[in-house]
């Protein structure tokens, strides 16, 4: 150590700061001879009768040529393996940006534990261990922006799967292009992979558009006595791109559109539109609504009396957390749009459902399954590109065929829409329910989606 002690004090501050961390990593790494004595090496000599002072020069010279040959020989392979070291050392971050307080916290929660599974579930990937944080959106999409820019500058985060809620997904949707990361949500709005899409953003669920023609259509296709429909619908884009899809399905299939009521993000109390609704005498009750939102407004509709006289249609439940805290009876009769059920018969879905049950002890619901399934395409992105630079992953991902956990799924590359199926549910009675999560049946199931040409995505 007394040799790595004088290299340190005899090199220049410019070779110090630019070899020395290299000389030291070399010397303990590799097969390089430095001298025992290394003093030798850059001590200056005294001049004395026997050794003149030119020739003292000369050796110092040539002392001061070895060193130098030893530095550059060091650097080239030094530098390089102590920086494949390094990387391999650094896990590759990831953030889940969700809501995990005020209404939407149920969905965040399970959400976290989907990114949970899959971190886990690999472990590691190119060498390097991954890591995930959670971040509490609080569905603001100022919160959401902010929380995902420092993770980036803190942990050098560049892969994120969240955004609940359409606001803060396209919120965030800008940051993380900006960040030259990967972001891939379970949100609905149109615009994700439309008008606002982007380069670093995908996204699994089906939209807004597609819920609505596998739901809204099929129902009046089964029920054709049924034309009166009223609506309700909370205003923010999201709703308003439900609602928009539906009128379009009215005025093709010559639905009597009676109604709409509109709330805010914040509502809890639905009396004042389900009274509206009542007197509107609509067939169908159709709730464009998500998450606690729906839960209330069905809760106070079927305490209204709503289920004796009308059909309801929840065209987007968040699933099996939903129905449980629903319960049965109030599930029973009501169609329910589901982006994912824990029945679907997919190889990929039975094992979700084996790893749920072995690790939480329940069945995956919604919000899981979808942070969970977003985190791992991202994950084997990085393996099909053998690399973690986002740009390759970005590249692996765009028109990447797998076995989903809907069936065979694929990301359209040309607006980084995954194509996948949505499904039409019902509520069945208690009395029929085979077990504790068996709360409903699926009717059927599809895939619809706007050509390219007519989403407005431009990459």
């Amino acid at each position: 150590m007394r040799g790595l002690y004088l290299i340190r004090e005899r090199l220049t501050p410019f070779l110090r700061n630019h070899y020395y961390g290299t000389v030291l990593f070399i010397m303990i790494n590799s097969d390089t001879n430095i001298p025992q004595h290394p003093p030798s090496l850059f001590r200056r000599k005294a001049p004395t009768p026997e050794r003149p002072r030119f020739a003292i020069a000369q050796e110092n010279a040539l002392n001061r040529r070895d060193l130098f040959k030893l530095a550059a020989v060091s650097a080239i392979p030094g530098t390089l393996v102590s920086r494949r070291a390094l990387a391999a050392a650094q896990p590759i971050e990831f953030g889940c940006p969700v809501p995990v307080s005020g209404p939407f916290a149920a969905n965040g929660k399970y959400a976290n534990l989907g990114m949970q599974l899959a971190i886990e579930q690999y472990g590691k990937v190119l060498d390097r261990p991954l890591h995930y944080t959670l971040l509490d959106t609080e569905a603001k999409p100022a919160t959401a922006v902010r929380k995902v820019q420092e993770l980036a500058q803190e942990k050098g985060a560049r892969f994120f799967a969240g955004g609940i809620l359409s606001s803060e997904a396209l919120a965030m949707a800008k940051e993380i292009d900006k960040l030259a990361g990967v972001f891939i949500t379970t949100a609905g709005a149109d615009e994700i992979t439309g008008v606002d899409c982007n380069h670093a953003t995908f996204r699994w669920s089906v939209p807004t558009y597609g819920a609505i023609e596998e739901t809204v259509r099929p129902l009046i296709e089964s029920m054709p006595k049924a034309k009166r429909w009223y609506t309700i619908t909370p205003q923010y884009v999201f709703g308003e791109g439900l609602l928009s899809a539906a009128k379009k399905i009215f005025a093709e299939k010559g639905i009597d559109h009676v109604g709409n009521s509109y709330h805010s993000l914040s509502e809890t109390e639905f009396s004042g539109y389900l009274t509206n609704a009542i007197a509107a005498k609509p067939d169908v009750l159709l709730l464009l609504n998500f998450g606690s939102q729906s839960s209330a407004a069905l809760r106070q509709a079927v305490d209204f009396g709503m289920k004796r006289n009308t059909t309801i249609l929840m065209a987007w439940a968040s699933g099996l957390e939903q129905f449980q805290s629903l319960g049965a009876d109030l599930c029973d009769g009501v169609y329910f749009g589901a982006q994912y059920w824990h029945q679907i018969d997919a190889p990929l879905n039975h094992d979700l459902v084996k790893r749920c049950q072995a690790t939480f002890k329940s069945n995956p619901n919604y919000s899981l399954a979808g942070s969970y399934i977003c985190t791992k395409i991202m994950i084997d992105a990085m393996i099909k590109a053998k690399s973690a630079d986002p740009q390759a992953v970005i590249g692996a991902m765009q028109g990447m065929r797998y076995a989903g956990l809907t069936g065979e799924e694929q990301i359209r590359p040309e607006d980084h829409q995954v194509l996948k199926n949505y499904y039409l549910l019902k509520g069945k009675a208690k009395a029929k329910m085979k077990d504790a999560d068996d709360y409903a049946d699926i009717l059927h199931y599809g895939k619809s989606f706007l050509p390219v040409a007519q989403t407005g995505c431009k990459l």
